[in-house]
């Protein structure tokens, strides 16, 4: 601990790397960049790295749920496989 009060932890799980957060989402560090380009997902610059909140990410894949019906075009009735 510092005179300030400040605690400094070797491990903070709030903050992810950009590996540890494409990692988490099973997606390419590649496609994790484009995704904080495009708005999709925030990501902060500090010094020369990108980094990403948990919560963010978290948020994320929350928002990438899949609700029932929404697939529905991807496979055939079976009324059409039995015709």
């Amino acid at each position: 601990m510092f005179g300030s009060g400040w605690q400094v932890s070797s491990v903070n799980k709030d903050w992810l790397s950009s590996n540890e957060a494409a990692s988490q989402i099973g997606i390419t560090q590649r496609t994790l960049y484009r995704f904080i380009d495009e708005g999709r997902l925030p990501g902060y610059r500090i010094g020369r790295v990108i980094r990403l909140r948990q919560l963010d990410v978290q948020e994320f894949l929350e928002k990438c749920l899949v609700k029932p019906g929404e697939l529905k075009h991807l496979y055939p009735d079976s009324e059409q496989i039995n015709e």
